[in-house]
Order: structure tokens, then sequence, then C-alpha cells
């Protein structure tokens, strides 16, 4: 099982109906076949790291994620969601203790930027960004 978990916050001015079109978006994005779990919400943590909402999707292997990463609806989303975000910080889990799996999900997103250079571009417009491929 792979989890990946997205800490985010809104860019100041978002109103309450973008926040809620974003969040569909994203429970929509959580809904996709290739995920086996998720949760979108209010983030619990910590309000100094200055994150409010958490997104989190359960892929099973490295086959569901890569559905997942090239699903039209979770490619299509992104395009409504970053816009909107002032801050987001990206955190990957496994329970598969391949040693190498860290870089075969490095090699993946940067397979999925080279492919989508518009996608690429969109997340570099992110303020404040810290994904789990740039560690």
């Amino acid at each position: 099982m792979i989890v990946n978990i997205l800490r985010f916050s809104f860019k100041d001015g978002t109103t309450d109906e973008q926040r809620a079109a974003v969040l569909a978006a994203m429970r929509r994005t959580a809904s996709v076949e290739s995920v086996s779990f998720s949760a979108v919400g209010r983030d619990l943590g910590d309000p100094a790291d200055g994150f409010t909402h958490t997104y989190l999707a359960g892929i099973a292997d490295l086959e569901s994620l890569d559905r997942y990463l090239y699903d039209p609806v979770h490619l299509a989303g992104d395009f409504e969601i970053v816009p909107h975000l002032s801050r987001l910080s990206a955190i990957r889990m496994s329970d598969d203790e391949d040693p190498e799996l860290a870089a075969t999900l490095m090699a993946m997103h940067q397979k999925k930027l080279a492919a989508y250079p518009d996608w690429a571009a969109l997340l570099d417009s992110i303020p404040d960004v810290r994904l789990a491929a740039d560690a």
C-alpha cells in the first residue's frame, strides 16, 4: 500500500465557494478506481505549521499508482485545485519494504512532469511547496 498525504492551505482571498469547489475536486480525484481509501478534510495538525486541510489517498500498488497519476479525473482536477493553494506539503508512506520504492516513486513523478510540462508549471506556481519527490 502506498499512501499519499497532502497537507495544504488556501491562498488569501480564496472564497468559500472556491474552497468548496477545490475540496469537491479533491474528493473526485480521491474517488477514482485506483484509490483504495481516501479522506479529504480539515487538517488537525499544529496550526503553527500553516496547513488548514489534508488530502489522503491510499493506493494498493505501483500499477494502481500509475493509473492514478494519469487518470483524466486526476489530471483535470489538479488544474481546478492548484491555482488556489498557497502552501503544499506532500508525504508518502508505504508498508512495502522494497528499498528502491522511494526511487521508483520519484521516477514515476519525474516521468509525469516530463510528460505534462503544463502540469509541472502548475506545481511550480504554488508559492510554498515541498513534494516528497523533492526529498
